[in-house]
């Protein structure tokens, strides 16, 4: 052919570009094009398989074929081997006893296993089948597939499930594992229905109990999210997604149904998102800022529980005061946090609150809690003092005296109490909701009580390590008091950068992950160890779609609310506001008739 003919005519095909470069057949292993391939075969099964044995396997972060092949035998045959060879076991065993040998246990389970399986044959209970089960793992090197092969065979046998590799099989093993659906290596047990089951791959959890609240819809399988969170092994919960994922909707939603049975509900509203919601319910709304009439008195104490000192009651709240004022302050040297410390304990000595005092009287007439200005009267009279003062007059004389320097005001009786802290100065925010978390704290303390305490954007608390460290402690002291804490964040990246972020994490038995931002989607893979699929459902995910984790179980969840829910709960603008005009349209011809 002239060389004009041979370009003319077509050369490559669909075959040459989807086949591999070369196919290469090693003695324990192939290499196709670039890739490294080595098949096994499970040769050996325990008396028992557990259920959801093969989930570790396939749930491993790794490229993988797995095949499966079963295959019907005629029962009929099968029980008349199975006749035969309980006969043997039983002749074997009666050898053993009329020569007076020790009873051998391996012989008589196995008889005892052999009536089992023959009286379910018969009866129709069971069926036998051929089964076989091949595994092809893919690799860039020799030491990666060895290191694959170790790692198959530490998750397997540990089940006591033994793999083979399939030296000198390795074509065939390939094509056994590509989906042709052809056993050309015919590596075959026999295996009954009951065990058999046990090899089903795809596992759906099952969240559903007889009480609690209803989280969602169950994607997997359409059954309902429905369980109690306080019957977990701890009731905290973090929820993490991308601005308009969903997740203050859901939690909202988690909030009314909780309130439905009887659990309290504390909240810290950044945004005053939940003042519709606390108005539907008849709850109570604190609306906190410089110009609020609610004033929380951060030097407040609670009353010592049954198992507490006075003493540590007082030195534990000195120290939380002495991060607070590191928080205001925006740092502490070491000599000045040492002056703060000794200020703060002459602070409540002058109002005859001591280790030594009564502490019924603690916050009564004549012992009442003082404020930031009797703090600062101390401070006046020490020496080395002189910077704290002048830095803390700010808070006292300045503009921000009107809401720190002032008795407590706020009552908690109530189902329902929401501090809103949206009209707080940005600069005062952090320090807001640090003061408000530990007057709830307190609180709480007081009385027993099932309890659910929101902090929605705890970002903004995870940036300073006072308030952060705080936090940790109420998610790892909470279930002391019957209090689950409710953590929600957009930003993922700052709380998990705080020292205290994967420490919250690892104390939240609930995580619900929304639709993720790409720039963060890498930090949540790392954190709750997401499979490929789990990664890019969180990239792609809808409005209202998330990932649920309680415990070791995880769904893909749909929230969903009835319409008098969603009237009560929504977010969005234009629901928003038809709601409030179909709210004054109403009022106003209530008024006119």
């Amino acid at each position: 052919k002239t060389t004009e003919q041979i370009f003319e005519n077509q050369t490559i095909d669909l075959k040459d570009i989807i086949a591999p470069t070369a196919v290469k057949i090693e003695k324990g292993h192939l290499e196709i094009g670039e890739k490294l391939a080595k098949t096994f075969f499970i040769f050996s099964y325990p008396r028992y398989l557990s259920t959801a044995w093969i989930s570790p396997i396939v749930n491993l972060e790794a490229l993988m074929n797995i095949a499966i092949f079963v295959s019907p035998v005629d029962s009929s045959l099968y029980l008349k081997q199975l006749t035969k060879k309980t006969a043997q076991v039983q002749a074997e065993i009666i050898e053993r006893q009329e020569k007076g040998k020790v009873r051998d246990p391996v012989l008589e389970i196995a008889f005892q296993d052999l009536e089992q399986l023959r009286d379910r044959l018969q009866s129709g209970q069971e069926r036998v089948f051929h089964f076989s089960f091949y595994i092809t793992v893919y690799g860039d090197t020799e030491k990666e597939l060895l290191e694959l092969e170790d790692t198959l065979r530490s998750l397997l046998e540990g089940r006591l499930i033994y793999l083979k590799s399939t030296s000198f099989q390795q074509k065939e093993a390939y094509i056994t594992t590509a989906p042709y659906g052809l056993d050309l290596l015919q590596s075959q047990i026999t295996m009954n229905s009951q065990p058999l089951s046990s090899v089903f791959p795809f596992l759906s959890f099952d969240l559903t109990s007889t009480d609690g609240v209803l989280y969602g819809i169950n994607r997997h399988n359409n059954s309902l999210v429905l369980f109690d969170r306080f019957s977990l092994e701890n009731p905290n919960f973090v929820c993490f997604g991308k601005a308009g994922s969903g997740k203050s909707y859901a939690i909202k939603l988690e909030i009314i149904r909780s309130l439905m049975i009887g659990i309290d509900v504390i909240i810290i509203d950044p945004e005053n998102e939940y003042e519709f919601l606390s108005e539907a319910v008849d709850g109570t709304y604190f609306k906190i800022s410089l110009t609020s009439p609610h004033h929380v008195n951060p030097f407040e104490l609670p009353l010592p529980g049954e198992d507490e000192k006075p003493a540590d009651v007082l030195r534990s709240n000195i120290i939380n005061l002495v991060g607070l004022i590191r928080l205001m302050l925006g740092g502490l040297s070491p000599e000045e946090d040492a002056i703060i410390d000794q200020a703060l304990s002459e602070t409540y000595a002058a109002r005859d609150i001591t280790p030594e005092s009564d502490p019924n009287l603690w916050g009564k007439e004549g012992s009442e809690f003082p404020l930031i200005s009797d703090l600062e009267s101390v401070l006046e009279g020490m020496e080395g003092a002189e910077s704290l003062v002048r830095r803390l007059r700010k808070f006292t004389k300045g503009s921000y005296a009107s809401f720190l320097n002032q008795p407590s005001n706020v009552n908690l009786n109530n189902n329902l109490i929401v501090f809103g802290v949206r009209d707080m100065e940005e600069e005062l925010r952090p320090v807001a909701m640090y003061i408000i978390l530990r007057y709830i704290w307190n609180n709480i303390r007081r009385k027993l009580k099932k309890r659910i305490l929101v902090v929605d954007e705890a970002w903004l608390m995870m940036k300073n390590e006072d308030s952060a460290s705080f936090l940790f402690g109420i998610a790892k002291r909470g279930r002391k008091y019957w209090l689950g804490l409710t953590t929600i964040t957009q930003d993922i990246t700052d709380f998990l950068n705080s020292a205290y972020g994967q420490p919250i994490l690892n104390n939240s038995t609930l995580q619900l992950l929304m639709k993720t931002a790409p720039t963060a989607i890498d930090i949540t893979e790392k954190a709750f160890n997401l499979t490929q699929e789990e990664k890019y459902f969180l990239l792609e995910a809808t409005t209202g779609d998330g990932l649920f984790f309680a415990g070791p179980k995880h769904v893909i969840i749909s929230v969903k609310a009835s319409y008098t829910e969603d009237q009560i709960i929504t977010t969005s603008p234009e629901q928003v506001l038809a709601i409030k005009k179909a709210k004054k349209e109403k009022e106003a011809a209530s008024k006119s008739s």
